[in-house]
């Protein structure tokens, strides 16, 4: 098959968060099946900053609106040594939308242009399958910056030969749906028959992930329990109905890992490698991370680690006052990450508060994430919903244990450990709220002084697989069932 990856960031070259991570690697895994696979992003300023030297392919001129907009498609002059040949990586270029120092906008405000920079984008994108003469089987989109490309599969380019191949939609997070005026609709060149309820209207205005969750032909989300949570209003931020229309369409495909990168007997972001059997290395990164953050090593208190988006949707309505008891609990807290402000600052606040026990890094620093991974004893992530999430099967290789609340990806990916049976690989609890996420973290405390259990349940986890084969291949049966109807 070829298939044509459409995504708004991808590792190693411009990342956010998770969606990056999986554009990252998904590609590689298929095209380690034998798939031919084209990888689309924009040429953000960070990736020209870091690459410099660049290929070009073909000019395209984009109408937006009454504008006639220039760009180009471009490739890396020298690619990565251990890119796969059955991959190749397109950039659309065009410095007015994308030469900019972030790939959305500062301090999680969005550009106020960001929907003619993804209406270029994914124009660009389809007039660079003519221009680059490609056949394409399946058109991969992920997310709202890309929801316009099911769309104009089915009008713009609907009867032209060379746009024939079926197309894929995945969701990797419903909360981020690209809304935007009404009034950008004529710039997308669609008619307004499409400003509907049943198409691209949402409460007056335009919806562009609603555009890919209509058109496309099948629908994923990145867990099978996402995918049903996100047919009931409570995560379903609108589009419910919707999506309960397309029922059938939709289907549920956990994220991988690259233990390629995140393994800790070969990571290169740490010093003391580790592996099971061989754990000395675990206790010299938990020396160095409590060093770092400013805190005093102790072998029969946990480290407690968590590497997020400070954001509510993570847990911190729970996390907040469950710090305000810290002293109740015999374990230090890690937290690296920024985001929602008012959190920063009460993080930081109680760092300075419970300086022993409590430790904050604002900001996102990828050797220290990878080391919090490999130090910590327990990983938090009590989510109100994660509609995958990664760190939890990081941590699972780096013998560190997550405590989770079961939704999404984490219920998906861990199982509450059952001391009588010696089962499970983490710590998970069902009710969100402050007293489920006590109970739980109590257990986990209780269990840690418990040698040999602990041991039991840190090995149950460090053998868990979560590679990408075997998503890359319930892709490819999702694919060819797309190419089939």
């Amino acid at each position: 098959m070829n298939i044509l990856f459409a995504v708004s960031e991808a590792t190693p070259f411009a990342k956010t968060g998770g969606l990056a991570d999986v554009a990252g690697a998904l590609p590689t895994a298929l095209a380690e099946t034998g798939d031919l696979v084209y990888l689309f992003l924009p040429l953000y300023g960070e990736i020209k900053e870091k690459y410099r030297a660049f290929t070009p392919e073909a000019e395209v001129f984009i109408p937006i609106g009454d504008r006639l907009l220039p760009g180009s498609v471009v490739s890396l002059t020298t690619p990565p040594d251990d890119q796969h040949p059955n991959l190749k990586i397109f950039f659309i270029a065009q410095d007015e939308l994308f030469d900019r120092p972030l790939l959305y906008g500062p301090n999680g405000v969005e550009y106020a242009d960001n929907g003619i920079r993804f209406i270029f984008f994914c124009r660009a994108i389809l007039d660079a399958v003519n221009l680059l003469n490609l056949d394409i089987d399946i058109y991969h989109s992920h997310d709202w910056q890309t929801g316009l490309i099911p769309v104009y599969l089915k009008t713009l380019y609907k009867n032209l030969p060379r746009y024939q191949g079926g197309s894929l939609f995945t969701i990797h997070n419903l909360g981020y749906q690209g809304i935007q005026k009404k009034d950008l609709l004529p710039l997308t060149g669609l008619d307004w028959d499409e400003f509907t309820f049943e198409r691209l209207e949402f409460f007056d205005r335009l919806n562009l992930l609603k555009g890919g969750l209509v058109y496309a032909d099948k629908l994923n989300t990145v867990s099978r329990a996402y995918s049903r949570e996100i047919l009931e209003p409570e995560f379903g931020f609108g589009l419910d109905k919707v999506l309960q229309e397309r029922r059938n369409d939709l289907y549920g495909i956990l994220n991988g890992v690259d233990y390629s990168e995140w393994d800790p007997a070969s990571d290169p972001y740490i010093d003391n490698h580790f592996q099971l059997g061989r754990m000395a290395g675990k206790k010299e990164c938990k020396k160095k991370l409590a060093q770092i953050f400013g805190l005093t090593f102790s072998e029969t208190q946990p480290l407690i680690g968590m590497v997020s988006r400070l954001v509510t949707q993570k847990g911190f309505d729970l996390i907040l006052p469950l710090l305000e008891e810290v002293t109740e609990f015999a374990a230090k807290f890690v937290f690296l990450g920024t985001g929602d402000k008012k959190i920063e600052a009460q993080l930081s606040e109680l760092s300075r508060q419970y300086p022993d026990q409590i430790a904050f890094t604002c900001g996102y620093d990828n050797r220290l994430a990878h080391l919090l991974e490999a130090g910590a004893d327990i990983f938090l992530m009590p989510s109100h919903y994660e509609p995958c999430g990664l760190n939890q099967m990081y941590s699972l290789r780096y013998g560190t244990v997550p405590l989770v609340r079961a939704t999404g990806g984490l219920d998906d990916s861990i199982t509450h450990f059952d001391p009588k049976t010696g089962s499970g690989n983490g710590f998970k609890f069902n009710d969100y709220t402050l007293s489920a996420l006590q109970e739980t973290l109590i257990e986990a405390l209780e269990l840690y002084q418990k040698p040999k259990l602990w041991h039991r349940l840190r090995a149950n986890g460090m053998r868990c697989d979560f590679s990408w084969k075997q998503s890359a291949e319930q892709y490819k049966e999702l694919y060819k069932k797309i190419i089939n109807e």
